[in-house]
């Protein structure tokens, strides 16, 4: 995690959306408090990734019904490159 601190009461740290809320408990902030969050995506390495996400999520699957679906994809498709 990279950290700075930019005044007395501002700090910016850099941390994964999964652990948001353990980085701001860890600091002592309680989970009632107000806090600012501001996004700063990476770069998309494939272009539609997180719209896509976004639909496949709302149609009720998880990432391990998305990592299923794509080795059941593979499976079928292997048989054919030969």
């Amino acid at each position: 995690m990279n950290e700075t601190s930019e005044a007395s009461q501002n700090v910016t740290f850099e941390t994964t959306a999964g652990d948001v809320a353990a980085e701001l408990n860890r600091r002592g902030i309680a989970a009632d408090e107000t806090v600012t969050v501001t996004l700063l995506p990476e770069p998309e390495r494939f272009a539609g990734r997180r719209e896509s996400r976004v639909r496949v999520v709302a149609a009720g699957l998880t990432d391990a019904d998305i990592d299923r679906l794509i080795k059941q994809a593979q499976h079928e498709v292997e048989p054919n490159l030969g």
